[in-house]
C-alpha cells in the first residue's frame, strides 16, 4: 500500500471513529485519555511539530499505548472535526486495532 492509499483508508477509518464519537482531538485531551486508560492509540498528523509529536510520543511510552505518526494533514482533520487537529485520540479498541492493521499492511 502506498502512502495515499493509506492516507485515504486513514482518513475514511478516522471518520468513521469521530462519528461515532470514539476520537479525541488535540495534544492535553488526547493525554489525559491516554493517561486514564481510555485511548486505545494515538495519532500524530504528518505536519504536526516535531514538538508536538515528541509529546505524543512520550506520553504513550509512558503508559504504553501505540503511536502512529499517518500520513494525514492537520487540515485533513479540519475537514473531518471542523477544527484543525494534530494529535488525535483514538479511544476504541476495535478502531485502534483499526489503525494498527492498516500500518502493518503498509509495510508488509
Amino acid at each position: 500500500m502506498n502512502s495515499e492509499q493509506l492516507r485515504t483508508k486513514a482518513l475514511g477509518l478516522l471518520g468513521i471513529c469521530i462519528r461515532a464519537g470514539k476520537a479525541v482531538r488535540g495534544a492535553d485531551p488526547s493525554a489525559q485519555a491516554v493517561s486514564s486508560g481510555k485511548a486505545g492509540c494515538v495519532i500524530t498528523a504528518s505536519d504536526a511539530s516535531e514538538r508536538t509529536v515528541r509529546g505524543a510520543e512520550n506520553v504513550c511510552e509512558r503508559y504504553g499505548v501505540p503511536h502512529y505518526r499517518l500520513p494525514i494533514t492537520v487540515e485533513d482533520t479540519e475537514r473531518l472535526f471542523r477544527k484543525p487537529a494534530a494529535v488525535i485520540a483514538v479511544c476504541d479498541k476495535g478502531f485502534a486495532d483499526g489503525f494498527a492493521r492498516l500500518i502493518t499492511d503498509t509495510t508488509e
